[in-house]
């Protein structure tokens, strides 16, 4: 029986928020005085009044654009030694640990960005599908390729990359309103499963 599993990564598979993390973990002071820059915004989104993919673009870009991909890479790379598996839930990794890959196809469906989720992917030889960051004469532009890896996005790029291939069960991990649609698309749907 041919199985598609889709992990969700922030809070699914991890017990938190890489974004912050990460971006705190590249530059510390950069992040505090750009943290406070975008209370304002973070107050706004709360509230709804700002489009979510906005206000992530401008923090991250606010910390990363400009920087070369060798440099983010070497940092990515230490994030991942000093945060593997730590960040993990023991659940998650004890169900990873049993999947079978020879009948299942794995991906991380993630609306983080691909620069830090990588090497995670990696380790747990899944792919990968998740927000892109965009750069240019290897330099990150402060772009997304793309829309935000979220909501409707996630069973978009879900079936672009598994068209044409046949699963007799897909399930979907999720722990937030942000993996609803791909929870109700797959066959099952796990909420909260390794919580």
């Amino acid at each position: 029986m041919k199985k598609l599993y889709c992990f969700d990564f922030d809070g699914t598979l991890t017990y938190k928020d890489t974004m912050f993390l990460y971006l705190k973990f590249y530059n510390a002071s950069k992040f505090r005085i750009q943290f406070i820059k975008h209370i304002p915004l973070f107050t706004l989104l709360k509230l709804n009044l700002l489009d979510a993919e906005k206000v992530k673009k401008s923090f991250i870009s606010s910390i990363l654009k400009g920087q070369s991909k060798a440099k983010i890479e070497k940092k990515t790379q230490e994030f991942f030694d000093q945060y593997y598996p730590e960040i993990f839930r023991e659940n998650a990794l004890d169900f990873i640990k049993n999947i079978d890959y020879s009948q299942t196809d794995c991906y991380i469906v993630s609306a983080s960005l691909d620069i830090w989720v990588k090497p995670f992917a990696e380790k747990f030889k899944m792919n990968l599908i998740a927000t892109k960051a965009e750069f240019k004469n290897e330099v990150f532009t402060g772009n997304f390729v793309g829309k935000n890896c979220n909501g409707p996005e996630k069973v978009n790029r879900i079936k672009e990359e598994i068209s044409g291939k046949k699963f007799d069960k897909a399930i979907a991990f999720g722990d937030t309103s942000g993996d609803q649609q791909m929870l109700d698309w797959a066959n099952e749907g796990q909420f909260k499963f390794f919580h």
